[in-house]
Formats: C-alpha cells, sequence, structure tokens
C-alpha cells in the first residue's frame, strides 16, 4: 500500500489554510478541461480523465489508473484552491475531505453530489456495510446524520486518544495509563508537564501533544465532556463564555502557557506528530489508532508504543471522531459515472483491504474489521483499547456557516496575543466569540 495516508492528513491539518466563505474568483491556470469521454481534455483515444484533488500518498495514481482504465489527473489538497474551483464552476471530479466539518458546510451550498442513487446499485460498497461514522457524510439541510449520502469515509479514529510511549513513563518513573479508564484532562495535563524535558530554556522533549488535528476540534470536545456545547443549538453561533467552554479554554489556555507541546504559539516544527514520536522527542501523541499505521513501520517505536482512551474534561464521557476523512463528488463534476467507480476502487478494493491491515484506521465497511492489525503485542493492545472505546463514540455536530481552518485561524490570531500579555480566559472567549461570530453571521449570509 501507499505510505503514509494519514501523515500526509496530518501535515495539511498544521498548515493555515484560507477557510472563508467561497467567493466569486476564478482560478486562472488552476481549473482544467475534465474529460467527458469524448476523447478531449488531454485523455487518448476517447478515455476519460478524472480530476481527484487529494494528498499525493492518498492513492498509487498509476495503480489507479491501471485498475480503473482511465486517466487520473491530480491535484494538491487546497481549500482556498477548491473554493475557487467550485465558484467558477469547473471541480474537480473528487475532493478528499473531511465528513466530520466539510460536509455540512459543501452540502448546505449545494455542491455536492447526492450519493444516495449510487450506494443503492453498488454491490461493492452497500449501505447495509457502511459503518455509521459514514453518516457524518449526510446533511438534510439543518443537521448531521440525516438524508442524502454525500461522501465516504476511507477510515476513521475517535480523535481524542492518546499514544504514549512505555520507555519515557519507565524514565521518568509514571504509572502508565489504564488502558480503561480515561484520564482527566487535568491528570494528562500533569502528564506532560512531568514528562517534558528542557535544555537552555528550550524544549527538547515534548510532554504531549493536543492540537495534532488543529485546536477547535478539541475545544469542542473537552466542552462537551464537560456537558456543554461550543455551538448554539441552531448551529449558528458559539460561545465560549458558557461555564463549560470556559473550563475547555482555560485549560487549551493553561497547556499552551506551560509550553510542554506543541501549540499555535509554538508550532511543531516537524509539522505533524510522527516524525517528533519516532525520533523519541514528543512522550504523548494525542492521535487516534490510526497513528498505528505510521508505528508500524519503525519496529523499535512499536515495541514501547501504546493507545490509551480519550481524557474527559467532566463526567460526560465522549470519544469523538474530527475526521471521518474520505471523499466526495462536486454537483459541477463532468463524470460523475467515472467517480463512482473510483469511490468502489478506493472504498472497496485493494487500497481499502490495505489500510485496514496496515492500521491506518478503522475500515469504515463493517465487513473489512477483521482484517486490523493484532500480531504484534502493541497492535493487539491498541486493538483491544479501541474496540473498548468504541461504546463511547460521539458525534458532534458543526456548522455549516464556516469552515473549520476558518475557526482554527481565529484561535492562531487570538491565543498567541493574549498568552503573550496574560489576557484572562473570559477576555480571550469574548474576542474569539466576535471574531468567530462574525465569521459565522458572514456564512449565514450567504446561504440566505
Amino acid at each position: 500500500m501507499s505510505l503514509p495516508t494519514s501523515a500526509s492528513l496530518d501535515r495539511r491539518r498544521f498548515l493555515t489554510l484560507s477557510g472563508g466563505a467561497l467567493g466569486a474568483a476564478t482560478l486562472s491556470g488552476c481549473a482544467t478541461s475534465v474529460d467527458d469521454g469524448s476523447g478531449g481534455g488531454g485523455a487518448k483515444s476517447g478515455s476519460t480523465t478524472l480530476t481527484v484533488m487529494c494528498e499525493k500518498d492518498d492513492f498509487d495514481i498509476k495503480a489507479a489508473q491501471q485498475a480503473l482504465g482511465m486517466k487520473i489527473r491530480f491535484l494538491q489538497n487546497d481549500s482556498a484552491k477548491l473554493n475557487a474551483l467550485l465558484a467558477a464552476k469547473t471541480p474537480p471530479d473528487i475532493v478528499r475531505g473531511s465528513g466530520a466539518t466539510d460536509a455540512p458546510y459543501y452540502a448546505a451550498r449545494k455542491l455536492m453530489t447526492d450519493l444516495d442513487p449510487y450506494f443503492a446499485k453498488s454491490t461493492a460498497l452497500k449501505p447495509s456495510d457502511l459503518d455509521p461514522v459514514n453518516d457524518l457524510w449526510r446533511y438534510d439541510g439543518s443537521k448531521q446524520g440525516a438524508g442524502p449520502r454525500y461522501g465516504m469515509a476511507k477510515d476513521f479514529s475517535q480523535d481524542q486518544m492518546f499514544w504514549y510511549r512505555t520507555d519515557m513513563f519507565e524514565a521518568a518513573k509514571l504509572d502508565l495509563p489504564s488502558e480503561t479508564e480515561p484520564l482527566s484532562f487535568e491528570e494528562w495535563l500533569d502528564l506532560g508537564k512531568r514528562l517534558v524535558k528542557r535544555r537552555l530554556g528550550k524544549v527538547k522533549v515534548y510532554g504531549m501533544n493536543v492540537t495534532a488535528l488543529g485546536s477547535f476540534s478539541p475545544l469542542m470536545s473537552m466542552t462537551a465532556s464537560a456537558g456543554g456545547s461550543l455551538f448554539a443549538e441552531d448551529l449558528a453561533s458559539v460561545d465560549f463564555s458558557s461555564p463549560e467552554a470556559l473550563k475547555a479554554l482555560r485549560w487549551y489556555l493553561d497547556y499552551t502557557k506551560a509550553d510542554i507541546g506543541p501549540s499555535v504559539v509554538n508550532p511543531n516544527p516537524d509539522g505533524w506528530d510522527w516524525p517528533t514520536f519516532q525520533a523519541g522527542r514528543m512522550a504523548m501523541a494525542g492521535d487516534g489508532y490510526w497513528f498505528g499505521g505510521a508505528i508500524a513501520g519503525d519496529p523499535k517505536v512499536a515495541e514501547v508504543s501504546r493507545l490509551a482512551p480519550a481524557p474527559q474534561l467532566g463526567s460526560s464521557r465522549i470519544s469523538p471522531c474530527f475526521g471521518a476523512t474520505g471523499f466526495w463528488m462536486p454537483k459541477e463534476s463532468k463524470n460523475k459515472d467515472a467517480a463512482w467507480k473510483f469511490f468502489e476502487w478506493y472504498f472497496g478494493g485493494e487500497p481499502a483491504q490495505g489500510r485496514a491491515a496496515g492500521g491506518w484506521g478503522i475500515p469504515t465497511l463493517t465487513s473489512l474489521r477483521t482484517k486490523m492489525p493484532q500480531d504484534k503485542p502493541y497492535q493487539k493492545q491498541a486493538f483491544k483499547v479501541q474496540e473498548q472505546e468504541l461504546a463511547h463514540f460521539s458525534v458532534l455536530s458543526f456548522t455549516p456557516y464556516a469552515q473549520r481552518d476558518a475557526l482554527d485561524g481565529v484561535i492562531s490570531k487570538v491565543v498567541p496575543g493574549a498568552v503573550k500579555s496574560g489576557s484572562s480566559a473570559g477576555k480571550v472567549a469574548d474576542e474569539l466569540n466576535k471574531q468567530m461570530n462574525d465569521l459565522i453571521a458572514q456564512g449565514k449570509d450567504v446561504l440566505g
């Protein structure tokens, strides 16, 4: 299988991407006419050219072309470019995205293809075989989990679980985290402070990382664990000033000020957790089950790696999926039947089986669950912990009025100055509310 699928995902998540509402701009030179099967668009002798916006490591292009009998044109995943192509009505045929956060945004703008007719006829992707996590790709016009199916997840994880290195715990003479009982966030932060290593005032070994998947999603999860919600019931505003959200924000600010892990103030120069974890420069990585796919590539690191349940901020035990990353089909796609052929190959064929066997997330076809690796001790441990965690799987509804990258961008803009000036959590909450709600209001105006 091609490596590392999830690695590319997290490099992308660390980048600051433009996440504003779709504008009317066009993107000169980026959009390419896509062959409709008549032989145009650069394809040979009537073959189809399928344009896919994704990460380079998502699949083997040559293998896809051979298996599907069509030409694949690759576009690097970029939300700003995608928004411009959608506005110009020249989108890719297939787009990589996050069901947890992208589906409501694009579906509300009527930019996605309803895939229910394709699923109904498919023998490779049967609705009865779909894990419920795929419901994150459904949207009925007001909420996720109901209505048409607009995409499919390639695999998934409960993304607030974390991996840790037993060698670093033993060197610090600390007990290993429980495999069944989750730590509190306060306990997790304390461990991070005990495991961090500094030299001449600079961090040499991170104690932990809670920001591997951005900042907004973990804050959503923490608030929910405390019994609240960042979003209002109509998803048209956020409120960081509620008691539950303020508790989450205080923890996040304490983590940032402690400088024990990557943050918006001091980002990880490696770009994502695996190189740092592999090199022994991170004791606990806040990444879900999928991280085991990277760990499998280094036997020495695998020997000392273990998975732990998602920490909790309150008594409402939850363990959400922040991604449900997969593919969707723009409504203006010129090659929908060919795109569906790709769907069946990628989600149900050899690539899906390879991802499942490699530990790159939980398969979203339940028939592939038996392929999850359990050969090595760390794989057996991770599988056991993950199986127990599934009972606490939670769906956190995301607003259709703003993109996650835009909300993460607000945090990246507000928090560094607040930490430097010593602003109170209440003042930070007020500023986050103001800026995020302005963004959300703009998005709502666009939708009318």
